[in-house]
């Protein structure tokens, strides 16, 4: 989905795929290198933990099918998004769990939502 950048305060899809496409020495012990190492691996965690969104959503949302099977279509329709959106939620903390982010430092969390474009006025 595109998202509009008023002042490229978050990162995007591309930014991600550009950031986790880059190869960086693990041996380099540098600040530079550790903080570009800590980055990198923030933002794979949120790119995998995101993945469990969707799966949390479907999940929740074929349990309430399956729940309401007894029920007329209707009944189902009514409940379904409701529950998608709480599963969704769902999705969002056990993904965190599974990758590790929360146990994350809130500093690698803060340097993976940077984005990876700044532009600055001229003036």
């Amino acid at each position: 989905a595109p998202m509009i950048h008023i002042h490229y305060s978050k990162i995007d899809k591309g930014d991600c795929r550009a950031v986790l496409s880059k190869k960086y020495d693990p041996d380099d012990k540098s600040e530079e290198g550790m903080i570009v190492q800590k980055r990198q691996e923030s933002i794979r965690k949120q790119v995998v933990a995101h993945n469990f969104l969707w799966a949390g959503a479907g999940t929740m949302a074929g349990f309430t099918w399956w729940s309401f099977r007894r029920y007329n279509y209707q009944s189902r329709l009514v409940a379904l998004p409701f529950i998608f959106y709480g599963g969704t939620f769902v999705g969002r903390i056990v993904g965190d769990i599974v990758t590790g982010r929360n146990a994350e430092y809130a500093r690698d969390q803060f340097l993976a939502s940077l984005p990876a474009k700044v532009y600055y006025n001229a003036a």
